[in-house]
């Protein structure tokens, strides 16, 4: 019987190896995984790499896991808000390497590794720094610089509801960047917040099938 139900964050965060590029789902506070955050500082493991939207804010989610000293680089589009402290304080002192993506290019660039695309031409960041060191090709008139692939050894996401073949349906805004990160990870986990047997998810509501994840969590809704 196929089942990628896991009982714990323990096991879920299981064997994710030291040096690991992750990429980690939410738009700010929407659809972060901040479970399976924790379980990753839990785990321990060291050097990661980090793909996501933002640098985190105050001293939880994504700024808790920068502030346990396990991440070597980011890679994201919106470093900096007003309760960034963590990421500055790192980022000044040399501590923590930055890769500044724009956030349309970010999600394709993700999209592009699950789907197996090896790069793509866009406009975006044309004439500025970010197109240091990129080709450039004029098509019909306009300059395009060349995106490569993102792709992970892990992604942890967060999804409303899932079955035990991990098909995972979302809520409203939440959704964001999970479903692409979800086909660009060897090891996709997924916190939900209930588990339901097969048959009771629509089909047509299912965004992410379940052949793209690996293990599935359960955490209660909180309130």
């Amino acid at each position: 019987m196929i089942s990628k139900i896991v009982p714990d964050l323990q096991a879920a965060m299981a064997g994710i190896q030291d040096g690991s590029t992750v990429l980690i789902g939410g738009f700010g506070g929407a659809g972060q995984p901040h479970e399976l955050i924790d379980g990753l500082i839990e785990q321990g493991a060291r050097e990661l790499t980090i793909v996501c939207n933002n640098a985190g804010s105050g001293d939880t989610g994504i700024a808790a896991l920068l502030a346990s000293g396990q991440v070597r680089k980011i890679i994201c589009s919106f470093p900096r808000q007003s309760d960034s402290y963590v990421f500055d304080g790192l980022y000044r002192a040399g501590k923590l390497e930055l890769e500044l993506v724009p956030q349309g290019t970010l999600a394709e660039r993700i999209r592009a590794g699950g789907a197996g695309i090896g790069g793509f031409f866009t406009r975006t960041a044309v004439g500025t720094q970010l197109a240091e060191g990129k080709e450039v090709r004029t098509i019909n008139g306009q300059d395009y610089i060349l995106e490569g692939p993102i792709t992970a050894d892990v992604a942890v996401i967060r999804a409303h509801r899932a079955d035990r073949w991990g098909n995972l349906v979302y809520r409203k805004t939440a959704r964001n960047f999970c479903p692409v990160m979800a086909t660009a990870a060897k090891l996709t986990i997924a916190q939900v917040n209930e588990i339901v047997e097969l048959g009771e998810l629509d089909p047509e509501a299912i965004v992410t099938p379940g052949v793209y994840v690996k293990r599935v969590v359960r955490i209660p809704a909180k309130g």
